[in-house]
């Protein structure tokens, strides 16, 4: 492209001719050789590629990884990508992406939560208790459940940015003493099962969309799309800036509907696409929205990139930390109320043994950076079919719980090596 008034033959400014025109006829956000513009598929493509050699991996690393994954145990295990198998996969991700959810958000801040699992199964121990044995409505156990996690989370964060706590000690302490809440509240019985006709195990056992329900969802979701976008696009033309092209929009398109309605199709070939899971990506989509589109979400990635830049911006640092930390607790309390549910009881190891590192594991492979201010709602939802495809794959192939432990932990170091070395190239090429 030349400047300074020279000719060039770039497309319009709708995105869609080649007409010759001059640098002042440009958008004006393609003026200045300088800025970075992509037009058309090929521009998309080379500043796809521009982002990568530059460290920006996004989640392309963690999809080639579960690809991987997915085709080792496909060949290992024929039935690995059988319908039957992969609706029990989502059912299996759902609870813990919902508390890796959490987990992103603290990670955007560059802190961390040790404590998810004890919330997660104090908050399912307290909604068997007050749902079955003291036979309270479903809705009020529920509330009460999911507000005690709430309240968990905001008792977190006055301690961090009252007294300035580390959030590893905090959470560390909660881990423990939740824990023993949770034993308390159970008392001597240890377990309790839930009815199984009772609505709440219906929702996370048994309740699946029709088929034709899924698929019109879709349609729906990708017609929402492209409005979006050509709504976006009007908005960037009446401003005077470079926009889409209707075929960009049309391709990205055509791709979305492909990677929603393949897994339906797979899903609808045995029970379907189960209500419990669609919650988890509605869920992910809410939050995605909210981190990407809100000023809350700019606020939050602002502190976990730089806490003084953010403060002397005039965002209020102290409630951003609260509102995190309430929402990573509320999250891990709606996990344990589907884990829960999903197996018809609740004990004393609920929420135990692993669940703190694989919500953790599945939100750090997902993509989401430990050094803080990078990441994605998209990363617990790629994380946890990582974590839990490692798990079913392996119970498949009827190896031992320790394999899978180390199998885990492998994929976590890759994971984190990764983030640094990317975290290194950004800085060296001022993407940082």
């Amino acid at each position: 492209m030349t400047v300074h008034g020279s000719e060039t033959r770039p497309q319009d400014s709708n995105g869609n001719g080649d007409a010759a025109v001059t640098a002042d006829q440009l958008p004006a956000d393609l003026q200045d050789e300088r800025l970075i513009a992509s037009r058309g598929v090929s521009g998309a493509i080379s500043a796809f590629t521009s982002r990568l050699r530059s460290g920006d991996l996004g989640s392309v690393p963690v999809v080639i990884g579960l690809i991987i994954i997915w085709a080792v145990f496909q060949i290992a295990n024929g039935s690995f990508l059988s319908s039957r198998n992969l609706v029990n996969l989502t059912l299996q991700t759902t609870s813990i992406g919902v508390i890796a959810l959490g987990i992103v958000l603290v990670l955007l801040l560059g802190e961390i939560d040790l404590s998810v699992g004890s919330v997660s199964g104090l908050a399912a121990a307290v909604l068997g208790v007050t749902f079955v044995n003291q036979g309270w409505p479903l809705v009020i156990s529920l509330i009460i459940s999911v507000v005690l996690g709430l309240v968990i989370g905001l008792f977190y964060g006055a301690l961090f940015t009252r007294f300035g706590v580390p959030s590893f000690v905090i959470t560390l302490a909660g881990l423990l003493g939740f824990l023993g809440l949770q034993l308390l509240v159970l008392g001597k019985e240890g377990t309790l099962n839930f009815p199984f006709d009772s609505a709440l195990v219906g929702f996370a056992a048994r309740s699946f969309l029709p088929p034709a329900l899924s698929y019109g969802l879709i349609a729906v979701v990708v017609v929402a799309y492209v409005l979006t976008r050509l709504r976006a696009r009007g908005a960037r033309l009446a401003a005077g800036l470079s926009a889409a092209p209707h075929s960009m929009i049309a391709i990205k398109a055509v791709a979305l509907a492909a990677v929603l309605a393949i897994p339906a199709i797979i899903l609808n070939g045995d029970r379907g696409v189960s209500s419990m899971f669609l919650l988890f990506l509605a869920l992910v989509v809410v939050t995605d929205f909210a981190i990407r589109r809100t000023r809350w979400g700019r606020s939050v990635v602002a502190v976990g990139g730089n806490v003084e830049g953010a403060r002397r911006a005039g965002i209020n640092v102290r409630m951003i930390y609260l509102s995190v930390f309430a929402a990573c607790s509320t999250f891990a309390a709606v996990g344990g109320i589907l884990a829960a549910a999903r197996l018809v009881a609740v004990g004393q190891s609920s929420g135990g043994t692993d669940t703190n590192l694989n919500a953790i594991a599945a939100a750090v492979i997902g993509g989401t950076s430990l050094f803080g201010g990078r990441g994605s709602a998209y990363s617990a939802l790629l994380g946890a079919f990582v974590i839990m495809s490692i798990q079913n794959g392996l119970a498949l192939l009827s190896l031992d719980s320790s394999v899978r432990y180390v199998v885990t932990a492998g994929v976590l170091l890759i994971a984190v090596t990764i983030d640094s070395l990317s975290r290194r190239s950004r800085q060296a090429h001022g993407r940082a």
